[in-house]
Parts: C-alpha cells; sequence; structure tokens
C-alpha cells in the first residue's frame, strides 16, 4: 500500500480556519481518498472603549451614565473610570470585541459623553 500527502489547504469560516489534508492510497490499483480537517480558531481583535473628560456634566452623572451603560462595572470601577479620566483626560471604560465596543461606546455618546474606540494591541 502506497500513502501519498497531498498539500494543504485553508479555508476561511467567519473567524476559523479549516486547514485540510487529503491522503491518497493506493492499493491493487485502486485509488483512496481520505481526508483529514483541523480546525484553527482565530482570536478575533479586541477594542478599548475610552471615555474622556467632562466638563460639562456632573461626576455623579458620569459614574451612573458608565453603570448603565456597561452593567458590569462596580460602582467602584465607575468612579475610578470617571476620576482617570477626569484627571488624564481620558479613561479606559472596557476592553472587548468590536460589536460590544461599539455599542457601549455609542451609548456613552447618547448620554452625552464623550467616548472613542482604539484598537487594543
Amino acid at each position: 500500500m502506497k500513502d501519498n500527502f497531498r498539500g494543504f489547504g485553508l479555508l476561511k469560516e467567519s473567524h476559523a480556519f479549516i486547514a485540510l489534508q487529503l491522503k491518497v492510497s493506493s492499493n491493487s490499483g485502486s485509488t483512496v481518498l481520505e481526508k483529514k480537517s483541523q480546525t484553527l480558531r482565530k482570536n478575533s481583535p479586541l477594542y478599548k472603549v475610552l471615555l474622556h473628560n467632562d466638563p460639562v456634566n456632573s461626576m455623579e452623572y458620569v459614574v451612573s451614565s458608565l453603570r448603565e451603560v456597561v452593567p458590569k462595572l462596580s460602582d467602584q470601577d465607575a468612579i475610578s473610570i470617571m476620576l482617570e479620566a477626569h484627571n488624564n483626560g481620558v479613561g479606559l471604560v472596557i476592553v472587548c470585541d468590536l460589536e460590544p465596543a461599539e455599542f457601549y461606546c455609542e451609548s456613552l455618546k447618547g448620554k452625552g459623553l464623550t467616548s472613542t474606540l482604539e484598537k487594543d494591541n
């Protein structure tokens, strides 16, 4: 029985890549094809949601807005983010996938706050 491996191919399926390897076997004049596949996951890039200093709204309003928009933030987390933005000009709200990051950013803007996205390294 003679076995030959014929190349690799990559198929893109959303964020997953499928590695294909074909195995060709020869046995008494007949050819048998075997397919092996392996899924390789590619992590999607992460994005930072940034809150910029807000000289217009009260600190309490900024904290309550952060808690409403990003429910998993504790009161202390929201206060820390607000103070970071107040003292440094910008504060990191959350790092997450693009779709939720866009949602958080737009929701903060909808509350009158200045927010931007930045790709995480």
